[in-house]
């Protein structure tokens, strides 16, 4: 049933789609299709049918909501983690210019330590990082 699936795709159209996410829709599609069914053959009309199954069902927001809550939990850890990948590729990206950096003052100048000063520089990479996961994690 076509109006059904569509209410539905309204409904929760703006949810990131998810496996629970199709299953609770799929289950509710299931429900109401068999509602229409029994109420088509007390001698209803299909879009009366369809009409009084989808009020009979009751408030569909609540299972939005905790669909949303979930989708947003799902986010914010998936946000956690690629914010963990990239002060990981910070701390090994400032690690390999700073040893780089360290090479080249040590071998054509030793005589002047000059890479403390692109150290103060390099290290705000990952630190920048760093505050921004701390600062998702405290959400």
């Amino acid at each position: 049933m076509v109006t059904i699936k569509d209410y539905l795709e309204e409904l929760f159209g703006d949810i990131p789609d998810s496996v629970e996410k199709e299953n609770i829709k799929q289950e509710i599609i299931q429900n109401l299709e068999e509602k229409v069914q029994d109420l088509m053959k007390e001698g209803k009309t299909e879009e009366d049918a369809i009409n009084k199954s989808i009020v009979d069902f009751g408030d569909m927001h609540e299972i939005r909501n905790n669909l949303m809550h979930t989708a947003q939990q799902t986010s914010s850890k998936k946000d956690i983690l690629r914010y963990k990948n990239h002060l990981w590729f910070s701390i090994c990206g400032s690690v390999l210019i700073i040893g780089l950096l360290g090479f080249i003052n040590f071998y054509y100048t030793p005589d002047i330590i000059w890479i403390v000063y692109p150290i103060f520089a390099i290290l705000w990479w990952p630190l920048g990082i760093l505050f921004a996961l701390l600062n998702i994690k405290k959400k």
